[in-house]
């Protein structure tokens, strides 16, 4: 872990009891998800809600020492709702887990308040010792769908992490990340517009790979307009990248032009 990050580690306070947590985790759902309409639709249909309940149960008995009923509750849990929390995973208060298809929290992963993770997600160890080798998880933060977010490294608070990005390296707050591997590519620490203070924008994300094209793009048509002094450009055929590029239609105007 970077020193630098190091004080991005949660702050983890008393547990609640079991069912001011399970209530917490039913009435967080209407805070994200818009689909949700009633407290029994959300109790008896929402597979990532029975996960993270059964979850704190199975995380109490590993405390206690139970290793294998714990072990054995979540293997149910698995079997019941395809999501994969391994009992020694700490996790905060209000996680959502929308949809709750194929996610996977390893043994010390811990996770922060107000986490939310879509499906696919995937809080990965990189080790085989028996040591801290998954990921920690601030508050507020947004995991996108399919990502992956790998190893002994901090995410701080109010990150979110595009789809089926792969992170690898400590991310400070306020931060999206996306790619293979994951890379920073914005700041954020404006107010949200959800009255409940999540950033569920997680769609709304920048295109660092289209803006260097663009940037590209542009320096080419000024150094051709700077050849074209100096001798003819040479036409180019057609192609299916007329939309895109200039230099085509440079080509065809004067010949417009000519015809007029």
């Amino acid at each position: 872990m970077a020193a630098g990050i190091s004080h991005l580690v949660p702050v983890r306070e008393a547990p609640a009891p079991l069912w001011a947590q399970w209530r917490e985790d039913v009435s967080c759902v209407f805070a994200r998800d818009p689909a949700a309409r009633s407290f029994l639709e959300v109790i008896f249909l929402y597979p990532g809600v029975h996960a993270i309940m059964l979850h704190r149960v199975s995380h109490r008995l590993w405390r206690r020492g139970w290793k294998f009923p714990a072990r054995l509750l979540a293997f149910l849990t698995r079997w019941l709702t395809n999501v994969d929390i391994h009992p020694g995973a700490t996790i905060g208060r209000r996680l959502f887990i929308d949809h709750g298809a194929g996610v996977v929290i390893g043994e010390t992963a811990e996770v922060g308040d107000d986490v939310t993770l879509y499906h696919g997600t995937t809080l990965g160890g990189t080790s085989w010792h028996k040591t801290k080798r998954h990921p920690t998880l601030g508050n507020g933060v947004l995991v996108g769908a399919g990502a992956k977010i790998l190893g002994p490294i901090v995410l701080g608070d109010k990150v979110r992490v595009g789809a089926n990005s792969i992170v690898i390296k400590d991310v400070p707050s306020c931060c999206t990340v996306i790619g293979i591997p994951g890379k920073i590519v914005q700041r954020k620490d404006a107010p949200t517009e959800n009255s409940f203070g999540i950033d569920l924008d997680h769609h709304l994300i920048p295109d660092p790979v289209g803006k260097a094209i663009a940037c590209l793009m542009e320096r080419i048509e000024v150094l051709e307009a700077k050849l074209a002094v100096h001798e003819k450009i040479e036409e180019c055929a057609s192609c299916h990248a007329e939309t895109v590029c200039h230099t085509h239609e440079a080509l065809i105007q004067p010949e417009l032009a000519d015809a007029a």
